[in-house]
C-alpha cells in the first residue's frame, strides 16, 4: 500500500530530476528524500530509479508510477477538500425520518435554520411512525429519527445502540365536535367518554389509548382507525366520533368545527430524537440534532 507522503516526494523527484532538487523544493534534507524513496521502493517491491552518471533514470516500474502519481495526488487532494467541506459544514447530507406531526412542526423549523446558515447541506426527509422509524435507523436507512414513547407497560426499553436527545413532552387532548355536550367544559374526564364512538390513530397510539381507557374503567368503541391527522379532525367535525390526539397536532391543523380539551387524568407522550451511538459526533448529524432540539425548545416555550 502506498504512503501518500512518499508519492508526493516521488512526484517531486520526477519533476525536478534529482533528490537534491526535490529536497530544496520540499524543504527536506537530501538524506530524508533518499530514505523516503527507499521506503517507497520497499513498498512496491522493485527499484523505481537507477543512477545514470550524476542523474536519475526511471525504471519501467518508475515510469508506470510516474504516469499515475499526478492522478493519485489529485484524488487525495480532492478527497481532502471534500472532507474539509463536510467537516466545516459547507456540504454533506443528513437523512431524517420522523412521524407525521413532527414532520409538520419541528422539522420545517430545523431545516430552515440549517439552510439559512449552511445552504450546502442536503437534507432528506421521510415519515414513519415508531417503532418502524427506529428500525429504519438501525438498518441505516436514515441518520436521525424522531420517535415518541408513552409511559406504559407496552413500551419497549431503549437500547444501548442508540444515542437519544429528549425533545419535549406532548400532552394528549380529546377532540370533540363543537356541538358536543362536553365541549363547553375546560377539561374532560376520560371516564365520561365511555359511551362515545372513537377514531383511533397509529398502532402505538391506539395501544396506549386502549390501555388508558381500561385504566378509566371501560373498553372504547373504535369505529375508525387512521394515521391521517386531517382525516381524524374531519371525522370528528362531522360527528362520526371523537378522538384522543397529541397536542402537537393542534399546532398545524385546526378544524373550525372541532374543539380540543385537556383530558383528565393528564397524559402525554415523550418525543425524542435518536441516532446510532457515536454518530452524534458526525458534524452534519450533530448540526441537525441541535437544530431539532432548538425547534423543540421554541415549541415548548410557546
Amino acid at each position: 500500500m502506498f504512503d501518500s507522503r512518499h508519492i508526493r516526494v516521488f512526484d517531486e523527484v520526477v519533476r525536478t530530476g534529482s533528490f537534491a532538487a526535490a529536497a530544496r523544493a520540499l524543504g527536506y534534507t537530501q538524506p530524508a528524500i533518499s530514505q523516503q524513496m527507499k521506503a517507497l521502493e520497499r513498498s512496491v517491491g522493485t527499484p523505481l530509479f537507477v543512477r545514470v552518471g550524476r542523474g536519475l533514470r526511471l525504471t519501467d516500474a518508475g515510469e508506470v508510477l510516474a504516469k499515475h502519481a499526478a492522478d493519485i495526488l489529485g484524488t487525495i487532494s480532492a478527497a481532502q477538500q471534500q472532507m474539509t467541506a463536510i467537516t466545516r459544514l459547507k456540504s454533506g447530507r443528513v437523512r431524517v425520518c420522523a412521524f407525521p406531526s413532527a414532520c409538520a412542526t419541528l422539522i420545517p423549523s430545523a431545516v430552515a435554520s440549517i439552510k439559512s446558515k449552511h445552504p450546502g447541506i442536503r437534507i432528506e426527509l421521510f415519515d414513519a411512525e415508531p417503532p418502524d422509524s427506529v428500525e429504519a435507523l438501525r438498518r441505516g436507512d436514515c441518520d436521525i429519527t424522531l420517535a415518541f414513547t408513552y409511559d406504559a407497560p407496552t413500551e419497549q426499553p431503549e437500547a444501548d445502540d442508540l444515542y437519544k436527545v429528549s425533545l419535549l413532552d406532548d400532552p394528549l387532548i380529546v377532540l370533540l365536535p363543537k356541538g358536543h355536550p362536553l365541549a363547553r367544559r375546560r377539561t374532560v374526564e376520560l371516564a365520561q367518554l365511555a359511551d362515545e364512538r372513537w377514531i383511533a390513530g397509529c398502532v402505538r397510539c391506539r395501544s396506549h389509548f386502549i390501555e388508558s381507557c381500561a385504566a378509566a374503567g371501560f373498553a372504547p368503541h373504535i369505529d375508525f382507525t387512521t394515521d391521517d391527522n386531517l382525516a381524524v379532525q374531519s371525522l370528528v367535525a362531522e360527528g362520526t366520533g371523537i378522538a384522543m390526539m397529541p397536542n402537537m397536532v393542534q399546532s398545524f391543523i385546526r378544524h373550525p368545527k372541532v374543539v380540543s380539551r385537556p383530558v383528565i387524568p393528564a397524559d402525554s407522550r415523550t418525543v425524542a430524537a435518536y441516532t446510532l451511538s457515536g454518530h452524534q459526533k458526525i458534524p452534519v448529524t450533530r448540526l441537525m440534532m441541535d437544530a431539532i432540539q432548538s425547534a423543540a425548545n421554541a415549541m415548548s416555550s410557546r
